[in-house]
């Protein structure tokens, strides 16, 4: 049999099944958005598999006899179909439903091959080959290896393009109102589409997040329309101000392409090789480049591998034992602290906020203010389209919270006022003083950060990277450090009492 009557006995054999299912999208408040966007892109993508000859049984959501549930659509598959031999599945990007499909074979009574996802770089195997042996798991380290992996930005001797392997330096400059901003692709929502959002609409109009409008991508077509025009419009200044904030600009330079990486709609590898490309051709800054490919093969794929080397465990660190509630203002974005205000109305709004909104502006806050890990970790990935358990938790209780006490970053992102002055406009016109600690208009950031450090100093004292910090508070007056603790103290039983 040769391969074209081959793919064809296996097309009209093969059965390909798709369903949406209530659980996946409640076991957490998703976004709205995020949950029209994910059932859009699957009835599109349900579309191209019939168009190329597959047999696709689709079950939608609001289909009388749906289940509810993984397990249940498959159940009721096999009654439907009969003669089915056995099942194949690309394992999943949570734990979750990794252990529900584990138990498939012996509750279904079939066999079920789970296959790797080969949409990422490094396997789990390869990983915790990786991670075996080593004291410290620092992701600098690993995205070495993924650079020699790859060849991605590597000269033929062996050496990193430009002599150096990470530019990061170069890319924390702040940005102005008076530059000209891209405008990246958007999408009139199509009859499925449409569909989809009524569904949404009617299913979870009481999700946090604006439903419309919506302009996702849903194809991956559209996908790579968006990320072509961002290599030509603002991939060249994504170096310089990737760490940048403005009022009323949510994107900046940024691709708006983790959304379709992460469901499939973009290839990662082939996304970089592009990037690539466009430095060797002239058109993009070395420091562009290099940063955006270290946030893919780099941190996302390192992200990855420590959440399925430390789950399910992981989901329960708590470092600090912080006990705080999430503060209401989460939700509602009412606070007179314009830059958390901005960054929660910005969310509402796109299910989207660029990295550094998440970790040195909402993430920052929370740490700061002792909140519950687990709360701050639900609330992200309910908010964000493009969060999934594997990128989001590691990236939350790890770098943002510092809830695993140091596995996966050497240090808390933690900072006062002062750093969010400096990248963003936000401190102009807030009803806080972004340089007062004390007294009636000191901006919150800046008492929290003290008496985090104070709350946790038997802790962290000890992290060399902390010695300058904490040499600053023990010179302080003891009356300035009683007001600072007294001031947050107030501050945090006000807006974020203890569970």
């Amino acid at each position: 049999m040769n391969l074209a009557s081959l793919h064809a006995a296996v097309l009209k054999r093969d059965v390909v099944l798709m369903v949406e299912v209530g659980s996946e999208a409640t076991y957490v408040r998703h976004h709205k958005k995020k949950i029209g966007f994910v059932f859009s892109a699957m009835r599109h993508f349900a579309d191209d598999l019939r168009k190329a000859g597959w047999t696709v049984d689709y079950v939608r959501l609001d289909e009388p006899e749906n289940s509810g549930s993984f397990t249940g659509e498959v159940r009721r598959a096999l009654k439907r179909f009969g003669d089915i031999d056995r099942i194949l599945v690309t394992e999943p990007g949570e734990w979750r439903v990794l252990h529900e499909i584990e138990a498939w074979q012996a509750d279904l009574g079939i066999p079920v091959d789970v296959h790797e996802d080969t949409r990422f770089i490094c396997s789990r195997v390869e990983f915790g080959r990786w991670v075996d042996g080593r004291k410290l798991l620092r992701m600098e380290d690993f995205y070495r290896e993924m650079r020699r992996k790859t060849g991605l930005l590597m000269e033929n001797n062996g050496s990193p393009s430009g002599g150096k392997w990470n530019f990061d330096s170069q890319n924390r400059k702040p940005a102005k109102q008076t530059l000209f901003m891209p405008r990246l692709p958007h999408f009139k929502p199509d009859e499925t589409t449409r569909d989809v959002l009524t569904l949404v609409e009617s299913r979870f109009g009481n999700h946090f997040g604006d439903l419309r409008p919506f302009s996702f991508a849903v194809t991956a077509e559209q996908a790579e329309h968006v990320f072509d025009a961002f290599v030509k419009e603002a991939l060249p200044q994504f170096g310089d101000y990737q760490d940048a904030m403005l009022t009323g600009e949510p994107f900046l330079f940024h691709s708006l392409v983790s959304f379709y990486i992460n469901v499939g709609l973009l290839n990662p590898l082939g996304v970089c090789h592009s990037v690539e490309a466009a430095y060797r051709n002239g058109r993009v800054p070395l420091n562009a480049a290099e940063g955006y490919i270290r946030q893919i093969i780099g941190w996302r794929e390192f992200v990855r591998g420590i959440y399925w080397l430390k789950m399910p465990g992981y989901a329960a660190l708590n470092f600090f034992e912080n006990k705080r509630r999430l503060p209401e203002f989460y939700w509602t974005a009412g606070t007179a602290m314009a830059c958390v205000g901005a960054v929660v109305e910005q969310t509402r709004e796109y299910a989207y906020a660029h990295h550094i909104q998440r970790l040195m502006v909402t993430g920052n806050f929370a740490l700061i203010a002792g909140i519950d890990p687990a709360e701050v970790h639900e609330w992200y990935l309910s908010v964000y389209a493009d969060a999934y358990e594997w990128v989001e938790l590691p990236n939350t209780l790890g770098m943002s919270q510092f809830a695993d006490g140091g596995l996966l970053g050497s240090k808390p992102y933690a900072a006062s006022a002062n750093y969010i002055n400096k990248m963003s406009d936000y401190c102009v016109g807030c009803a806080y003083n972004a340089k007062s600690r004390i007294g009636e208009k000191a901006c919150p950031f800046n008492y929290l950060y003290w008496d985090f450090l104070a709350r946790n100093e038997d802790k962290l004292s000890g992290n060399h990277r902390m010695k300058v910090v904490y040499a600053t508070w023990n010179k302080m007056a003891e009356s300035d450090k009683r007001a600072i603790r007294a001031k947050a103290k107030a501050f945090l039983d006000e807006v974020a009492p203890e569970l």
